[in-house]
């Protein structure tokens, strides 16, 4: 099986992990899960993690080919349009989130938000393919942590978003609106049915407890044989009870209220209002 380039880049700010995943034969790349950089006290955004990518894909001289969202992140704002702007290709995830803008469009009483997807290039279905120059791609629906998650295939590697973590870590919250522990770990399965070599790289690392250094990628060998959360002697009634419990005790991502409102929108800011200023909304006591 083809084997991509992979360069990870890290956001310590959210503990994110992006990646420009590139066909060495070909030059031709996708971008997972890109950051845009937000200052929550003040409001302010920048593209310090965007223009990190932005100079690694100008110097290896790649050309983009998509931009790849594995969820609507409520950890981080993304950055797919800056990255869009300066490279082309496409932006995309998976088909469910148009239940995700449906649930938040009436938390947030959006009244302009379309509920159809269409502020992404494409919405990919479980199964659909697509390629990176001459390497195949294919996606996985793995919801769960949130409706539109999905894992992407791309060679021997595939890019799991939330629905897992580093072996000594676990697995992804499901508390979020539309989130399930079961179907999460339904999800899981479908990963842990790839081939025992296949690389896995994760969205986030937050170092579990005595470990170091920041980590995310991994393999379905190392996920199958020593995830605390669910490795092959956890059954599903098991990682239920387990996973609903600790969802109990989590708080609220920081920038969950920001994140989401720019995230469904496809990395969009809401449009200006009659002051030429873009506003994000907090609901009160309504999250």
């Amino acid at each position: 099986m083809s084997s991509p380039e992979v360069k990870a880049f890290f956001d310590e700010a959210t503990f994110t992990v992006s990646y420009v995943v590139s066909d060495p034969a070909t030059s031709r790349a996708v971008i997972i899960d890109p950051v845009l950089d937000y200052d929550a006290a003040s409001g302010r955004t920048a593209t310090q993690c965007a223009d990190e990518i932005i100079a690694y894909v100008t110097s290896n001289g790649l050309g983009v080919d998509w931009i790849l969202e594995t969820h609507v992140h409520a950890d981080h704002l993304s950055g797919a349009p800056c990255l869009k702007e300066k490279f082309g290709g496409q932006i995309g995830i998976g088909s469910g989130v148009t239940s995700v803008q449906s649930t938040f469009k009436e938390i947030f009483n959006l009244s302009d938000l379309a509920t159809d997807g269409s502020q992404f290039d494409r919405l990919f279905g479980d199964g659909d393919t697509f390629e990176v120059g001459s390497i195949g791609g294919s996606v996985i629906a793995t919801p769960g942590h949130t409706p539109a998650c999905v894992t992407y295939v791309i060679g021997d590697t595939a890019y799991v978003g939330d629905t897992l973590f580093m072996p000594d870590f676990g697995t992804a919250r499901t508390d979020f609106p539309g989130g399930d522990a079961a179907q999460l770990y339904e999800s899981i399965q479908k990963i842990l049915s790839l081939p025992r070599d296949t690389r896995l790289f994760m969205c986030h690392d937050y170092k579990a407890p005595g470990r170091d250094v920041y980590a995310w990628e991994t393999t379905v060998a190392l996920q199958q044989d020593g995830n605390i959360h669910i490795n092959k002697d956890v059954s599903e009634s098991a990682f239920v009870e387990m996973r609903e419990g600790r969802d109990k005790e989590l708080g609220m991502p920081r920038l969950l209220l920001p994140a989401i409102q720019v995230n469904v929108r496809a990395g969009q800011f809401p449009q200006p209002e009659d002051n030429d200023i873009r506003y994000l909304k907090i609901p009160l006591n309504a999250v």
